[in-house]
């Protein structure tokens, strides 16, 4: 379990390629030793279970569900993720709960500015929609952010200066694709109610 409240960033330096997996290796500060070695880290909100590490590099195994449910497909060298350590016993939480399962990904339609507050809007697929509620939680490349409005087609969260500073929100630009993992209870309830 994760809540999506970010301290670390890593840069993807590492990266392979095979037919149907990834390995990729990220470069971060974060605090880890060789005894983390098979830990869950949330990355840009995916739970990937750490395989190796090595003088701050990480390496984790993304299997075909993996990157097909996430941006992970589009993965390049340099790219920086967001990065959380499983949450353990006693731990504040002052995000929400999530647990790294992302169910889809939304794209970046337009970003705007109000004072120093960036306004994202994400489009999704009509198929998901009724899984948003204003107001609600949702997890955004691992960020816990809230939903500020909702419409047909797509939604619309805030972010303030704060937030983009410690994320790589800062770097989304249009048509960007977002990892997305829905409020978990709000899913649940759905599923039961349907």
């Amino acid at each position: 379990m994760f809540n999506g409240i970010i301290k670390n960033t890593g840069i993807v330096k590492y990266l392979k390629k095979n037919k149907q997996s990834y390995i990729i290796g990220i470069q971060s500060n974060i605090n880890l030793h060789k005894s983390n070695i098979g830990s869950s880290i949330s990355c840009n909100g995916v739970c990937l279970t750490l395989t190796s590490y090595n003088k701050k590099m990480m390496y984790f195994y993304l299997s075909k569900e993996t990157i097909d449910r996430s941006n992970f497909k589009n993965i390049k060298i340099g790219k920086i993720i967001n990065l959380e350590r499983s949450i353990m016993y006693g731990d504040e939480v002052s995000g929400h709960y999530t647990q790294g399962h992302v169910d889809t990904v939304g794209k970046v339609s337009n970003i705007k500015f109000l004072d120093q507050t960036w306004i994202i809007k994400i489009s999704l697929k009509k198929t998901f929609m009724k899984l948003i509620v204003e107001k609600a939680s949702i997890h955004i490349n691992g960020v816990s952010l809230t939903v500020s409005k909702k419409y047909k087609n797509y939604f619309e969260i805030n972010i303030i200066p704060h937030t983009l500073k410690l994320t790589n929100l800062q770097k989304l630009k249009k048509n960007d694709l977002v990892n997305i993992e829905f409020d978990i209870f709000g899913k649940y309830i759905y599923e039961i109610n349907n």
